[in-house]
């Protein structure tokens, strides 16, 4: 079968050309995101994103640990459809069958130490429990960056958690100047408990879910912003895994269900506007 690779950027002209800034969108279902992004209702991402919206895709795992772990050795969201997938990056390794002309190969055991040795300053700035280096486990995926950021209003049950985020983000982004950057941020927002962003609202559901992804959209205005004005950009948007409401008697996540597993991506270029500087 034919490797598919027309539908991915050169990754060996971005990396060292660009900032990469990769965004997990924690726990955010696709029909969720689509839904929104077909009602106009995702006015910052949206602008990004191709005529059609979010590509389906689905997560190589079911649950935030796991998911990430195969991000950062190359293997992102596999396209919902039949063939083989040319992918982005990858970690060598014989015979893989998803890489091409096109994918990055980075020797290392990640793409975060492949981007390291290939001159980026390596961000994390963490949202949900695996990332807060409060524990051995939670030290795991943070340890893999040069320097990486977690504190309690930065996770799932601050209400500003991704203002903050942001926030952080785009100090990091002025202060190292020129420097070619990896930036990671998982928005903690859409995970559970996510009832707060709806008003009355007693119990996350649908709407609460949806309602906490137009808080993220709204809140990552201030970062796509800042790659603007600072270096031509790579960005990735995708969710590492959905969360079941009740169908078919799932809940939460973990789970081999449809609306975990299936999970909405997107990649896109920023570019600097005229008279802008790197």
């Amino acid at each position: 079968m034919k490797l598919d690779h027309a539908t991915i950027p050169d990754m060996n002209a971005v990396v060292g050309s660009h900032d990469i800034v990769f965004i997990t969108l924690d726990t955010l279902r696709y029909d969720v995101a689509q839904a929104l992004y077909e009602a106009g209702e995702l006015p910052v991402l949206g602008r990004y994103l191709p005529p059609d919206g979010w590509e389906r895709r689905h997560s190589p795992a079911t649950f935030t640990y796991a998911a990430h772990h195969a991000f950062f050795a190359g293997f992102l969201p596999t396209p919902a459809a039949p063939g083989r997938h040319a992918r982005l990056f990858a970690t060598a390794f014989r015979g893989s069958e998803t890489t091409s002309p096109h994918t990055r190969v980075f020797e290392e055991a990640s793409i975060v130490a492949g981007l390291r040795e290939a001159g980026y300053r390596t961000i994390c700035i963490g949202g949900v429990g695996f990332f807060n280096k409060q524990t051995p486990l939670g030290c795991v995926l943070p340890d893999m960056f040069d320097e990486s950021h977690w504190k309690p209003v930065l996770g799932v049950e601050h209400r500003r958690s991704t203002e903050l985020q942001v926030a952080l983000a785009t100090q990091r982004l002025r202060e190292l100047g020129g420097q070619r950057v990896f930036l990671f941020l998982n928005v903690a927002a859409i995970h559970y408990p996510n009832r707060g962003y709806l008003a009355g609202c007693r119990k996350d559901n649908l709407d609460s879910h949806a309602a906490a992804l137009r808080y993220v959209d709204r809140a990552l205005a201030p970062l796509l912003a800042a790659c603007a004005g600072r270096a031509p950009t790579f960005v990735i948007a995708c969710s590492d895994h959905g969360s079941a409401y009740g169908e078919e008697g799932y809940h939460g996540h973990r789970v081999a269900h449809e609306s975990v597993w299936t999970v909405p991506y997107a990649h896109f270029f920023i570019d600097q506007p005229e008279g802008g500087t790197s």
